[in-house]
């Protein structure tokens, strides 16, 4: 085995932890020995900060899955604006489930994770060899990196299923596809093998990193799921259940105030149980919603100073289904005229139109497949994480990746599916609604259902990227959705396609079925 003891650069870990899981300043480390570094919390987060910094790929930015995903699940839509803008045949593929092995908008979804997962191998191996860290140290560092693999392992099973397993940093040879029952094994086994070696407090000190919340977090999400991505094993509502438990029995709270969230500083919140985190002008992958979503001249009203793109908006029968009077609907969407504040006017787009943004999207120049372009200002905007006054770079804002109320949402779930107590999946419910409707009883259910489980999720978890991951696991992923997809959908589109470029440079791994 080679011998690391030898002088490495640490130069870009110190730098990239800061924008990774702190919002601390930055700090440069020159050439130091690996046998002397480890031995202190800020030199064992400046180790592993790359592979927190890797998380940053969990955002509502351009093709990324989180985009993709709302995109194919019909919570968001990108039909192609007047004048050509956001064209690109990815955005209809994926709105109209007709994307084939060419497609080339699930590239990100497949190469971001492979290539954070790569890099957790490498790290791990530099910590497993490392003669300053003390064993305990060690033993809680390679289990946050373990549980980092598994999330992004968890994001491929989801969207691909079956993909290569590769743990081994000096293993250099092409790795094969797996199965995606043994992609599920994989990552069952690697989550209840370190999640009791994680930290479990909440605190500053564990934000945005990998806990004893994150790992059963993840665990949750894939027993809620094996009907779906591990169907010969059998259910596992009984397990969801518990892991949603174990995350209930540590002092996450529900924030009174839901935008706690989803505010510029949303790192405050004692909801949030693994994130992504952003430093408003930072370097690398940042959150730039706000050059994503909001139309040409937005900026102008809300008093910001970016150049947005004027990109994705709601998709018309999503937001239809929102009670206008809950908090929810109008802390999730930009809805109403948008005002100049020189002229007390609304504002006029370079069409000579008023720049109102409704939920409608109104088609025009209709081909015969229904596709057409909409007006720059139709479709309500993503305005869930809150613009800062006066911002002029990339948004201060983290992405919490799991929130408590989604623990809540799956429990409920899990119990109702599982032929458990309808009382007390309402109650559970009922902690998240109230949040929408304060002081408001009589919009609280009486008795929750299945389908009232998974519509509070979509008014609960909009823009967070799991409608496509609800709706098939309710057997509603395929169904025709107006106007975009008129008929249901082939069955082989509950996955992406492996990306071509990948298929091209290793020829030991299979294209899904279908493609």
């Amino acid at each position: 085995m080679k011998n690391i003891k030898q002088i490495i650069t640490i130069t870009v870990l110190a730098m990239t932890i800061a924008n990774a899981c702190t919002k601390l300043d930055e700090e440069l480390y020159s050439e130091v020995p690996t046998d002397e570094f480890g031995q202190n919390e800020k030199e064992i987060a400046a180790l592993v900060g790359p592979i927190y910094s890797t998380l940053k790929g969990h955002n509502l930015s351009w093709d990324f899955y989180m985009v993709m995903d709302e995109l194919a699940g019909g919570m968001m839509a990108v039909p192609g604006f007047k004048g050509g803008d956001w064209g690109e045949p990815m955005w209809r593929e994926t709105m109209t489930h007709n994307w084939t092995a060419s497609s080339y908008g699930f590239n990100w979804a497949y190469f971001h994770p492979m290539s954070s997962i790569a890099l957790c191998n490498q790290i791990y191996y530099q910590v497993e060899h490392n003669p300053a860290m003390s064993n305990d140290d060690k033993v809680r560092t390679l289990a946050e990196i373990r549980g980092v693999r598994a999330f992004w392992y968890y994001t491929l099973i989801d969207h691909y299923g079956n993909v290569p397993i590769v743990t081994d940093f000096l293993d250099k040879s092409q790795p094969a596809t797996k199965s995606r029952q043994e992609v599920y094994n994989f990552i069952i086994s690697e989550l209840n093998e370190i999640k009791d070696d994680l930290r479990s407090d909440v605190s500053s000190a564990t934000y945005g990193k990998m806990t004893k919340g994150a790992a059963n977090m993840i665990l949750a999400k894939m027993y809620l799921n094996a009907m779906v991505w591990n169907p010969s094993a059998g259910a596992k509502w009984q397990e969801c259940i518990d892991a949603c438990n174990e995350i209930l029995a540590l002092p996450y709270i529900l924030e009174p105030n839901w935008k706690t969230n989803f505010i510029p500083h949303n790192e405050v919140s004692q909801e949030a149980i693994f994130s992504s985190v952003f430093k408003a002008g930072g370097s690398g992958i940042q959150n730039d919603i706000s050059l994503n979503t909001l139309h040409y001249l937005d900026p102008v009203a809300l008093g910001l100073n970016v150049a947005s793109w004027n990109g994705y908006g709601a998709h018309p029968e999503y937001i239809k289904e929102f009670d206008t009077t809950d908090i929810r609907y109008h802390g999730s969407f930009l809805l109403g005229p948008m005002i100049d504040p020189s002229t007390g006017q609304v504002i006029t787009t370079v069409h000579g139109r008023p720049l109102i943004h409704k939920p409608e999207m109104t088609l025009n120049e209709v081909d015969p497949e229904g596709w057409g372009w909409i007006n720059q200002e139709d479709g309500a905007r993503c305005y869930k994480w809150d613009f800062e006054r006066g911002l002029s770079t990339s948004m201060e804002n983290d992405i919490h990746i799991f929130r408590l109320a989604d623990v809540l949402l799956m429990k409920a779930e899990a119990i109702l599916r599982n032929g458990g107590s309808a009382t007390e999946a309402t109650e559970l419910v009922n902690r998240v609604r109230e949040r929408g409707f304060p002081n408001k009883p009589d919009k609280l259910y009486a008795t929750v259902t299945l389908d009232n489980i998974l519509q509070e999720r979509r008014f609960e978890l909009a823009w967070e990227g799991y409608s496509r991951q609800d709706l098939i696991r309710y057997g509603k992923f395929l169904a025709a959705q107006l106007p975009w997809r008129k008929n249901a959908s082939d069955p082989k589109f509950l996955l992406f396609n492996i990306p071509q470029l990948a298929i091209d440079a290793n020829d030991k791994l299979e294209q899904n079925p279908g493609f």
